[in-house]
């Protein structure tokens, strides 16, 4: 199976030769390539990356497929050049190994043929996962156009493919194979925690640099007048955000403009919290095998029946943001829930609004359950820097950002998450249990942003030659 990755790779070698014989070289050094086999909208850190250089005087062409929008920052920004990768249509006729490399195969001419566009760049800077094919293509346009590949080791690609065909699967294999293998032919190698990096060196011989992933500026907690601007926004399309109706007639002159949370006095603009709102509880995901919503589903059925009990909870408002292959699933037995208490609601929010919500939330909870457990989940980063408290399922490395009774929980099944929502809802609104003092920490704690810890620790690699 490995013969037609030699044969696809020895082709692509070749047409870069031919092509760069044929094309002036170009000014290199402040022109970066920023790569993504994927999604460029879904791809945060990716567009920090792209941000960070671009504001430091770097060309940047950005390369990626097409459909979520990128940051407006990144759109609007003059040093950015997006560039889509081509598209390609998978196919569907044969056996799944052979439509796999049909995939590999079309995406490696597509993105050599992208790669080939753009300036010659200084630096190549690639997303992994995906790697396959895209690390072995990059290192052929590096080698043969005399740039460098920083390869951000976000995960391992085949620790994902193993979760859907099991770690011994000849696929699975290869894929570990190819990762390891050209990830050490990278000039410069960054990772997202301390134990990928510990990892990477001791099973891969590849020395990585940490870079955790830090919060942009726009992640902070959201002023009151724009969490209701918010609201009414997204009551226009969502009912859990709509006000709730009132058995009591509305005074004349009484024009409040309300959403389920928030209300505006029309007369003096003033905005207040409604006492008896519902509690705001935040998730976002891309509906992979890596999370099991059915976790927080069942954790909801039994606060459900807290509430119906007569405990002291709210109700509450559950949104859950992002979208992916498993959505259509979760959504249908989200459908079948039949509550009285609790409300779910999936939107889909523009880039601008996300980092709105997380700072208009009550609580974030994250189902991230790392395919390595060596990678963090970003959502976590971007809720704490808008100062909310989460909870969190364990996994191996979660500890470096997670800090149990700190900042948030960590909890290992239904019933634990359910007993945290009891115990951080209780009472609520009242700011003096655990769920206030979890968002006190967070906001009292130095927490350092992207692009500090970015020039610190990445703007190096991109000076030293």
């Amino acid at each position: 199976m490995a013969a037609p990755l030699w044969l696809m790779l020895g082709g692509a070698l070749l047409l870069v030769l031919l092509w760069r014989r044929a094309r002036p070289r170009g000014s290199g050094g402040r022109a970066v390539a920023v790569v993504v086999l994927g999604d460029l909208g879904r791809s945060p850190r990716m567009q920090y990356h792209a941000l960070s250089l671009a504001r430091r005087g770097f060309r940047v062409a950005f390369l990626g497929y097409a459909g979520t929008k990128p940051h407006n920052d990144v759109l609007q920004n003059e040093n950015i050049r997006i560039v889509h990768i081509p598209e390609h249509k998978t196919w569907q006729v044969g056996p799944k190994v052979f439509q796999y490399i049909a995939k590999v195969i079309i995406q490696t001419v597509l993105l050599l043929y992208t790669m080939l566009k753009i300036e010659n760049p200084g630096y190549v800077l690639l997303q992994n996962p995906p790697g396959l094919p895209s690390i072995a293509v990059t290192w052929a346009v590096c080698l043969l156009r005399e740039s460098k590949l920083i390869i951000d080791w976000h995960n391992y690609g085949y620790t994902i493919m193993s979760l859907t065909h099991g770690d011994r699967h000849p696929l699975v294999r290869i894929a570990k194979w190819y990762e390891e293998l050209f990830g050490r032919l990278s000039d410069s190698n960054l990772c997202v925690t301390k134990a990928m990096k510990e990892d990477l060196e001791a099973n891969c011989n590849i020395k990585a640099i940490t870079l955790y992933d830090k919060p942009a500026s726009f992640f902070k907690e959201t002023p009151l007048s724009d969490q209701h601007r918010l609201f009414m926004k997204l009551s226009q399309d969502y009912i859990p955000f709509k006000a709730r109706l009132v058995a009591e007639p509305i005074p004349p002159g009484d024009g409040d403009e309300k959403s389920a949370f928030t209300q505006r006095e029309v007369w003096n603009g003033r905005v207040t919290r409604l006492r008896d709102r519902p509690a705001l509880l935040v998730s976002s995901t891309s509906w992979t095998e890596d999370e099991d919503f059915s976790i927080l589903l069942k954790a909801l059925e039994e606060y459900e029946r807290y509430v119906s009990d007569g405990m002291k909870l709210p109700p509450l408002v559950c949104v859950i943001t992002g979208k992916g292959p498993l959505k259509e699933y979760y959504s249908e037995l989200m459908a079948a829930m039949q509550f009285q208490h609790v409300q779910i609601c999936t939107p889909w929010l523009e880039a601008e609004d996300y980092p709105l919500l997380l700072g208009s939330a009550d609580l974030g909870v994250c189902l991230h359950k790392s395919s390595s457990g060596l990678d963090l989940p970003m959502k976590v980063v971007d809720m704490f820097g808008c100062c909310l408290p989460v909870c969190a399922v364990h996994f191996r490395c979660l500890h470096e950002l997670v800090k149990h009774e700190v900042n948030g929980l960590i909890f290992r099944d239904a019933s634990e998450l359910a007993g945290q929502l009891k115990m951080l809802f209780w009472e609520f609104p009242t700011a003096e249990g655990k769920l206030g003092l979890f968002r006190r920490n967070l906001q009292t704690a130095e927490q350092s942003r992207w692009d500090e810890s970015w020039e610190r620790t990445v703007l190096p690699l991109f000076s030293s030659g």
